[in-house]
């Protein structure tokens, strides 16, 4: 995410870390996978599996389940100030974005040309999952619910004049200044059946997991494969994306 300025030049809107994990380097995403009700039939992705949900092409409302914006109040809130689209007014604590994958499988295809034909919502939608609806008999399997999280320190820019008129001053590196086009990519690569272990062995809402500490999991860092200023402010886009207007 960027924050395009008045003179039209653009600055990285850094990234917080995931409520009560503050300390993690850089923010970050935070990836949940969550079973649905009756955890006794899900089954795990498998080598190989991908999938997406949106599009970054879009740029229209209503056209994807799950993908949202919530307008943090407060660090802790959650579930109100939701739009489709980026927030039309400045967020006291930033910008929270959410995309929801579905949860449903076809049980045969791993991936499909388009990346989403093999994966289904239950029949009712989205929340349909969290109701444990079925799934439909085109996509009859249970696989865990993925969910991408981030935290977006926008907090600079709520005196910005891109506020103006209706109007909001960010936009994705990717040149989606409506924020319609926000989207996810899956590429499953636990090791083995390690997932499924996880499900199989952890049902019960005390299991405990072996887990790793934010101050460990910091010390591993990549190093950019791509020299290009993006923390100050720059006269472009990365990669010399035009922004769509």
């Amino acid at each position: 995410m960027f924050y395009r300025s008045p003179n039209n030049t653009y600055r990285r809107i850094r990234q917080l870390g995931a409520l009560w994990h503050e300390s993690a380097r850089e923010g970050g995403m935070t990836i949940y996978y969550f079973p649905p009700k009756d955890t006794t039939n899900i089954v795990a992705f498998k080598r190989g599996f991908r999938m997406r949900t949106g599009d970054p092409n879009n740029r229209s409302p209503g056209k994807y389940e799950g993908i949202q914006y919530t307008c943090l109040e407060r660090d802790d809130t959650r579930y109100t100030n939701l739009s489709d689209n980026f927030p039309l007014r400045a967020c006291p604590s930033g910008i929270l974005t959410t995309i929801f994958f579905p949860p449903c499988w076809d049980g045969k295809q791993l991936d499909t040309p388009d990346h989403t034909s093999h994966v289904s919502w239950p029949a009712t939608g989205r929340r349909g999952f969290e109701k444990g609806d079925p799934c439909p008999a085109s996509h009859p399997v249970k696989i865990p619910q993925v969910v991408l999280e981030t935290r977006w320190d926008t907090r600079l820019y709520s005196d910005s004049r891109g506020f103006d008129n209706g109007k909001q001053p960010f936009v994705w590196s990717f040149g989606d200044s409506t924020g319609y086009g926000h989207h996810g990519d899956y590429l499953f690569g636990w090791k083995g059946d390690s997932l499924q272990r996880a499900f199989s062995d952890c049902s019960t809402p005390n299991c405990q997991l072996p887990r790793q500490e934010i101050y460990e999991a910091n010390r591993c860092v990549l190093e950019p494969s791509v020299r290009e200023e993006v923390d100050a402010y720059v006269g472009r886009l990365p990669g010399g994306i035009v922004v769509d207007d």
